[in-house]
């Protein structure tokens, strides 16, 4: 297993439980994501996946009556301590969910507003190549270059959303969560997505919750299945959907229930 050796991590969960006032969402989730690679959470509605994803930059805290326990490390760097600064948390963690969500600006300013927040642009120069480099990186810049300052909502949904990646991506996080980002396009904007979050792993780790199991299939080099609050397998994603380990995997991959 060499591929094995060669794999790093980047996110390590250690018994994640949470809670919304008395309800139990999440049970002891222990799971390893690595650099670089696109890991899939899959599992029926409600079953704790997006819940989790949430966990990894902290946006469950919006929530008054959720509480958290357990560690997440990113880099060997637990995000759960107190004196966590969780902006600074987010920045390294980009986050691009369900429904396409431009903000009511221009292309170019839905771009630039991230960079001119936390300060990395030093001038118009600089900022005009993080607009366009970022357009690039979404696959978006061919279509949208010669219409920059027209609002965003003005896209089609396949667009919106690929916008959203590339403002998720302008301030150079080093993972991207997203949360079912093909659920509201139509098939081919959900063939470019994936092409999309093929070409960004090699820059960024990707973790993704997705309703589709083919979709899972086609994007992903591991997959976790969750179900009920708990993580009832993880591995290769090959291996769990050809050959699970855990007879509830089968099921669910082969429609049994879900």
């Amino acid at each position: 297993m060499e591929l094995e050796n060669k794999r790093e991590s980047k996110v390590i969960s250690k018994n994640i439980d949470v809670f919304y006032g008395d309800k139990q969402a999440l049970f002891g989730i222990d799971l390893e994501i690595y650099k670089n690679e696109v890991t899939a959470l899959i599992g029926p509605s409600g079953c704790g996946k997006s819940t989790f994803l949430r966990c990894i930059n902290r946006m469950n805290d919006v929530i008054d009556i959720c509480k958290i326990t357990g560690e997440i490390e990113i880099d060997n760097f637990n995000i759960y301590k107190p004196d966590v600064d969780v902006v600074r948390l987010r920045e390294k963690v980009g986050m691009v969910f369900q429904k396409p969500n431009p903000f009511p600006k221009s292309i170019y300013d839905n771009i630039a507003y991230g960079p001119s927040i936390h300060g990395i642009a030093k001038d118009k120069n600089e900022m005009d190549h993080i607009v366009e480099t970022s357009l690039q990186k979404a696959a978006l810049w061919n279509e949208v270059k010669d219409r920059l300052h027209e609002p965003g909502t003005g896209l089609s949904g396949g667009q919106q959303q690929r916008l959203c990646i590339a403002r998720a991506i302008s301030i150079n996080p080093e993972i991207i969560l997203m949360d079912e980002p093909c659920s509201a396009l139509d098939p081919i904007a959900t063939a470019k997505i994936e092409e999309l979050i093929d070409s960004l792993k090699r820059s960024f780790t990707i973790v993704i919750v997705t309703h589709s199991m083919s979709q899972a299939a086609r994007v992903s080099q591991r997959t976790g299945f969750f179900h009920l609050g708990k993580l009832i397998e993880m591995g290769e994603t090959e291996k769990i959907f050809k050959n699970p380990n855990n007879t509830m995997t089968q099921d669910y991959i082969t429609g049994r229930f879900g």
